[in-house]
C-alpha cells in the first residue's frame, strides 16, 4: 500500500488491537508525507532529535492551517504542554513547584501508602469473582482516586471528574465517516466546566488551604509569581486528564501484556523487586501514549533526508520509535530486564511527561498488587475491545477470569 495512506490506516479503529505492523511499515519508509499534507516520523533517533529541537513547536497556533478538532474553548489559552519556551518553562515550573523537588520533594512519595491502600481495597473487591473487568473494577478507580486525592477533589465529585475527562479524551478518537463537530463541542464544554469547577475549588482553598496540590497552586507566591485564574483552570484540567487517563491505559496494557507472557508474570510474582524495570519495559513495549500529534516546525527542517515545510503538522509516533530495531535489540520481544531501556514512553526533552514519577509508582504498586491478589488470572477475550483513540491507546474493557480453570 502507499505510504501516504499510513496515517489513515493507523487511525482506523480496526488497527487498534495491533498497530505495530503499520509502525514497521512506517519505519521502512522513513519520514512520510501523508495524503492530507501532514508528516509522520516513526524512527527512534529522528523522533528523539525532534523532541530536543527548539525549531519544533508544541503550540498549535504556529500551524499554517488550524485544525478545528484541536481547538480550545473560546477565551481559554493552551495548557503548558501546548506552549513553547519561555512561556512553557514558566508555567511548567509553577506547576512543578507543587509536585516535586525541590519545593515539594515528598509529594509523590507521600502518596505511596495511600496508593497501596487503595489498590489493596480494590483488589479485595475482586476476591471470589470468577469474572471481572480489570478496567472498570481496578484500572480506572485507582488512578482517578489518586489524582483526585492529589488535587484535593472531594469524594462526592470524583465521578463527575471522570465523566468530564472521558468526554475530553473522546475528542482524540478517530471514527471514519463521523461528523467531528458534536464530539469537539462536547469536549470543549467539558473542559470549560472542569476548569470552572477547579476555579471555584481553588477559591475555597485560598481561604482554607488543606495541604493538597490545588491549595499550593492557588496560594503559592514563588519567585515566578502566582498562576492567573485562567492559567490555574487550564493547568488543573490538564493535570486531571493526563493524571488518570494515561495511567489507566498503562496499568491495563501492562496486565494484558503479563497475561500474554505467563512466564514473565510468574517471574515478577516471585521477584517483585524486578517490577520497576518491568514497568519501564511496558512503557516501551505497549506505551499508553502512542503518538504526539501536536508538533509544528518553526522553519523548513530536514528530517531523515526529507524537508518538512514550516507550519506543517508533524506527528511523532512514539510507539513506533520504541520498537525501532536500530535502537533496541529484538524490539518486538517483551523483556522485563531489558538493559539500556531509554524509551520514548514519556516523551523526551523539555516536554517530557510531567507526571512520570507518579505514573511509574502507581503502576508498580497496581501490578504488584494484582499479581499477588488475583487467583490464577487468565484472559477471556484476546484481543480485548479497544478504545477508538489511536493517541491514548488501551483496552476499553479487559475481561479476566480467575480461579480454577474448569471446562
Amino acid at each position: 500500500m502507499s505510504p501516504e495512506t499510513l496515517f489513515r490506516r493507523i487511525t482506523d479503529p480496526a488497527a487498534r488491537a495491533d498497530p505495530y505492523p503499520l509502525y514497521a511499515e512506517l519505519r521502512e519508509h522513513g519520514v512520510t508525507r501523508q495524503e492530507d499534507g501532514q508528516y509522520l516520523v516513526g524512527t527512534y533517533h529522528e523522533i528523539n532529535a525532534l523532541l530536543h529541537d527548539p525549531r519544533i513547536s508544541s503550540d498549535l497556533r504556529n500551524r499554517t492551517e488550524q485544525d478545528p478538532d484541536l481547538q480550545l474553548p473560546a477565551g481559554l489559552p493552551p495548557s503548558f504542554i501546548g506552549t513553547d519556551d519561555p512561556e512553557h518553562d514558566r508555567l511548567r515550573r509553577l506547576a512543578m513547584r507543587q509536585f516535586g523537588p525541590p519545593h515539594c520533594p515528598g509529594r509523590v512519595d507521600a502518596l505511596r501508602d495511600g496508593m497501596t491502600r487503595i489498590a489493596g481495597k480494590l483488589a479485595d473487591g475482586l476476591k471470589g469473582k470468577e469474572r471481572l473487568d480489570l478496567v472498570d473494577d481496578f484500572a480506572f478507580p485507582l488512578p482517578v482516586t489518586v489524582i483526585c486525592d492529589l488535587l484535593g477533589v472531594p469524594d462526592e465529585d470524583v465521578h463527575q471528574m471522570h465523566l468530564w475527562a472521558d468526554t475530553v479524551v473522546a475528542n482524540l478518537d478517530f471514527t471514519p465517516g463521523e461528523d467531528p463537530g458534536p464530539r469537539r463541542r462536547a469536549a470543549q464544554e467539558a473542559r470549560k466546566a472542569m476548569g470552572l469547577y477547579f476555579a471555584g475549588l481553588a477559591e475555597k482553598r485560598r481561604a482554607h488551604p488543606t495541604g493538597d496540590m490545588l491549595s499550593g497552586l492557588a496560594g503559592d507566591d514563588g519567585p515566578d509569581g502566582r498562576l492567573t485564574d485562567t492559567e490555574l483552570m487550564v493547568t488543573t484540567v490538564l493535570l486531571m486528564i493526563a493524571g488518570h487517563e494515561t495511567t489507566v491505559n498503562l496499568i491495563t496494557n501492562g496486565m494484558l501484556t503479563l497475561l500474554r507472557h505467563p512466564e514473565e508474570l510468574e517471574r515478577l510474582r516471585a521477584h517483585p523487586e524486578l517490577m520497576p524495570a518491568a514497568v519501564e519495559e511496558l512503557l516501551r513495549y505497549e506505551p499508553p501514549v502512542q503518538m504526539l500529534p501536536q508538533r509544528t516546525p518553526l522553519a523548513d527542517i530536514e528530517v531523515g533526508g526529507v524537508t518538512v515545510p514550516k507550519g506543517t503538522p508533524l506527528i511523532l509516533v512514539l510507539a513506533s520509535g520504541n520498537r525501532d530495531p536500530l535502537r533496541f535489540a529484538d524490539p518486538d520481544r517483551f523483556d522485563p530486564t531489558r538493559p539500556d531501556n531509554i524509551h520514548l514512553g514519556f516523551g523526551s526533552g523539555v516536554h517530557n511527561c510531567f507526571g512520570a514519577p507518579l505514573a511509574r509508582l502507581e503502576t508498580q504498586i497496581a501490578l504488584t498488587t494484582l499479581l499477588h491478589r488475583l487467583d490464577s488470572p487468565r484472559l477471556l477475550e484476546d484481543p480485548p475491545p479497544y478504545r477508538t483513540s489511536p493517541v491514548l491507546r488501551g483496552p476499553r474493557h479487559l475481561p479476566i477470569a480467575q480461579g480454577p480453570d474448569t471446562p
